[in-house]
């Protein structure tokens, strides 16, 4: 019962869907189930997909996935891209990134890198063939998984509190990673690309990872909604690459 009430609890916190009442906010019991939610996510989307793809084209399709996930999401990764980008895209302090990153308005930059990440998202999904419904259903998967790498082995950037301060009080350990463990067996299904999709994962959660710290030596809750929107974008457009390029 336990365990259901922190699933509950990450289904709120990471989206609309109807998961009735959590009795308490629970951050550090939900983490683990990131990646949990994802699957859930990915489930939503693939079988929306199946309709879709039979009613319009591949590339309209897509952009209905993509939509899809925007609106069961309420846009939440993708607001904090948007402030990510508008903080860390420039040449400002920490001090100044971080307070740039708190306003609700959106600059250039951030317009910029919702676009991007969109029209990134839309290219990889349209692009897809084979194994296209599990890809759907793993991807999100990896992209909330994603952001549990970013509360482990990085510091909370607001000590004056913020969206996210809750989840960095108690880090999760490595045995917080079970979910993540959903995705990678799925992935044994999609052969050649399963092994490719991991390599890249750890690649754009490294590169991620190593970038906020080198450029603040922290992070923040927008910073972690980035995180996945990032990841999932490009995980979606490296896993459609020809492999006769």
């Amino acid at each position: 019962m336990e365990k259901l009430k922190r699933l509950i609890g990450a289904i709120q916190f990471l989206t609309i869907l109807p998961a009735g009442k959590s009795e308490r906010y629970d951050p550090k019991g939900m983490t683990p189930y990131f990646p949990v939610v994802g699957i859930i996510l990915g489930i939503l989307v693939s079988a929306f997909d199946q309709v879709a793809i039979r009613l319009w084209t591949g590339s309209a399709a897509a952009v209905l996935d993509v939509i899809l996930l925007l609106v069961l999401t309420a846009g939440l990764h993708l607001d904090g891209l948007g402030d990510t980008a508008d903080g860390l895209l420039g040449h400002r302090t920490k001090e100044q990134a971080l307070l740039v990153m708190k306003d609700s308005r959106i600059g250039v930059m951030g317009l910029a890198a919702i676009v991007s990440g969109l029209s990134l998202k839309w290219a990889g999904i349209a692009s897809l063939d084979v194994h296209r419904s599990l890809l759907l259903i793993v991807i999100p998967a990896y992209a909330r998984g994603g952001m549990l790498f970013g509360i482990r082995f990085l510091e909370y950037g607001r000590p004056d509190g913020g969206t996210g301060r809750a989840f960095f009080d108690n880090p999760p350990d490595m045995r917080a990673f079970w979910g993540l463990l959903i995705p990678v067996a799925l992935s044994y299904f999609l052969g050649w690309k399963g092994i490719w999709l991991n390599i890249m994962f750890a690649a754009i959660t490294a590169t991620i990872i190593f970038y906020y710290k080198k450029r603040l030596g922290c992070i923040t809750g927008d910073m972690l909604g980035a995180m996945a929107e990032i990841t999932e974008a490009m995980l979606f457009l490296l896993v459609s690459i020809n492999p006769n390029f």
